[in-house]
């Protein structure tokens, strides 16, 4: 399963987002060009009070008027400078950080279209969807504000600190007296709040997910009236939703509550005790107003401290989910050795021939996430498709014919065994090779929301045209594209939802046959078809058959007998093979099979 739930275990926020800096080392510059400007931009504050003890222990104390406007004039350019060096931080970090926002989504969904099948049937889409979107939103904005500030207050406060100290020592520590307990806080936050708020991130992605579900299977829930449990199902997680982030409310409001009140009674005890003082002759009015405005100024610095902690490890949290999907290992080359290819000193078995078709040789495969004590999907598989034969396979419900012809392609990788292609190993061969090599058609037709010719020249390479199109419809029936309201040209929609069944079916069909492959996979290709259509498609793929290597896995008669030979799946072993005629004499099983009484699938 997918770790998409929160867990208990120890990780450290700043390991974490150490991950990010490939993904910002190529805009480190502005970045930290930003985080100068802020800087400066935040110490430039701090000299208002320096400017303010001047003005009250000078020109007011003087009763100077002159002095109380340049002092007024020294405020207001301070205060100018202020703002326009943190709207130049806002101008260096908007761009770069869109830039890496773009280049961690687009490398995620590269990533995604290279990981096999199997990682994608554990992995709920609306997860992989929210990893997408949501928690790149989180990192853009972390890297934006809380990144930072959380360098900028930090040098804030230090600084502050040391120009309260240098004021008046002893009201410097009043000031410091609520820092041991505020970091106690701090830190009990942010072991619980990481908890919650990769609760809550887990918890968008369910409900993208069912959303997403229910976007697809709308016309399932219309069509037996199950809107209104699926808006009750909806409503539950949303109301779970809504607890949990109340629950990160409850906890940043506590944290929020800590962090300013302690403050405010230090400000407050140093108010009193400068007041003595000032009274007592031991300390100058200015230098108090001073020392409070430089506290004054320090407390939006540290009141922020909740706010930015809760930002990053939001953002922690979405970095962890980000790489779990991000560190799943691709579809990588097969480590096994590659036997029967060309002169390999290991290998017993003489050179396969050059021109040798399909063979699989002991093939055996298990599910990645299979129980280990369980019996494979397929075991030992041996058998031979003649170079410019076409072998239909038939079998049970549930025997592995599908999984079978996944292996071909390397959309599962074979637990033992091997499979050839003309002699050479399909582990020998590049995915993109093989898959130049290969084409494929699945019983469920999987249409894209482009024109009805891009999706059927997507398995063509990129300098096919018109008539490869038009041939590749021909043969797959499937003229009717030329009746639409755009011709080719017509969006399908998502999924192809605004053809029917038959039509999905044939341009898949078209899809599999328009690149003239060597070699061609075919999973009930022809299941949704009426008895003439499919009578049209067979007759038209005949001559396509006879021009390539075939496997294609069939269930009614008529399919068979697009096939030279037969082979029979039985409990995951290939039991028998021959022609239709042959097996129909001489196997029970394929007799019953084909005789109609068992088209359960």
């Amino acid at each position: 399963m997918p770790p998409t739930r929160a867990t208990t275990e120890e990780r450290s926020a700043v390991r974490t987002l150490l991950r990010l800096w490939p993904y910002v080392r190529p805009v480190r510059v502005r970045l930290f060009s930003a985080a100068l400007v802020a800087i400066a931009a935040s110490c430039t504050g701090l000299v208002i009070p320096l400017v303010l003890k001047w003005m009250v222990d000078g020109p007011v104390a003087d009763r100077d008027p002159g002095g109380v406007w340049l002092g007024a004039l020294y405020l207001l350019l301070l205060g100018c400078a202020e703002a326009l060096l943190f709207g130049l931080r806002r101008w260096l970090v908007a761009r770069p950080l869109s830039h890496v926002e773009a280049s961690m989504r687009a490398g995620l969904y590269g990533h995604l279209q290279r990981l096999p099948v199997a990682f994608h049937d554990r992995w709920a889409s609306g997860q992989l969807l929210s990893r997408a979107t949501t928690d790149l939103m989180l990192l853009r904005m972390f890297l934006a504000f809380p990144l930072t500030f959380l360098l900028v207050n930090a040098v804030t406060i230090l600084v502050g600190v040391l120009i309260m100290l240098a004021q008046d020592w002893t009201l410097g520590l009043v000031i410091l007296v609520p820092a041991v307990p505020m970091v106690w806080t701090c830190v009990l936050f942010e072991k619980r709040y990481a908890e919650v708020a990769r609760l809550a991130q887990d918890q968008v992605g369910d409900l993208t997910t069912v959303v997403e579900e229910s976007v697809l299977g709308i016309r399932i829930i219309k069509g037996f009236g199950r809107h209104r449990s699926q808006a009750r199902a909806f409503r539950d997680l949303v109301r779970t939703l809504r607890g949990t982030e109340l629950r990160k409310a409850r906890m940043l409001a506590a944290i929020w509550a800590v962090i300013v009140t302690l403050p405010e009674l230090a400000i407050g005890a140093a108010l009193f005790w400068g007041s003595v003082q000032v009274a007592d002759g031991d300390l100058s009015a200015g230098t108090l107003v001073a020392f409070l405005s430089t506290a004054l100024a320090l407390r939006w610095p540290v009141e922020s401290i909740g706010f930015l902690l809760a930002m990053s490890q939001e953002a922690a949290t979405a970095t962890e989910r980000y790489f779990e999907a991000r560190d799943a290992l691709e579809e990588g080359e097969d480590k096994r050795p590659v036997r029967g290819t060309g002169n390999c000193a290991t290998s017993h078995e003489p050179p396969a021939p050059d021109n040798d078709g399909i063979r699989f040789h002991s093939v055996s495969f298990r599910y990645p996430d299979a129980s280990p004590d369980s019996p494979p999907t397929l075991a030992h598989i041996d058998l031979h498709i003649r170079p410019g034969e076409s072998m239909a396979l038939v079998g049970a419900t549930g025997c592995g014919k599908t999984t079978l012809t996944a292996l071909v392609p390397r959309l599962h990788e074979t637990t033992s065994g091997r499979i050839t292609l003309d002699g050479t190993d399909i582990t020998a061969l590049s995915r993109e090779e093989l898959r130049t090599l290969v084409a494929v058609a699945f019983e469920e037709p999987t249409l894209f929301s482009a024109s009805v010719g891009e999706n059927v020249l997507m398995g063509a390479d990129d300098s096919a045209g018109e008539p490869e199109l038009a041939r590749a419809l021909a043969v797959a029936q499937a003229d009717f594209a030329h009746t639409l309201p755009q011709g080719t040209a017509t969006q399908v929609g998502e999924q192809g939802l605004s053809l029917s069944g038959g039509q999905r079916q044939r341009l898949a069909l078209a899809r599999a046959v328009v690149g003239r492959p060597r070699f061609l996979v075919l999973d009930d290709p022809l299941s949704a078809l009426d008895v003439h259509t499919e009578a049209a498609v067979e007759a038209a793929l005949r001559d396509v058959l006879a021009d390539t290597t075939a496997l294609i896995v069939a269930h009614r008669p008529s399919t068979v007998l697009l096939a030279d030979r037969v082979a029979l799946l039985s409990g995951g072993r290939i039991t028998a093979v021959g022609t239709h005629q042959e097996l129909l004499r001489g196997n029970t099983e394929y007799a019953h099979l084909m005789s109609g009484e068992d088209h359960r699938r």
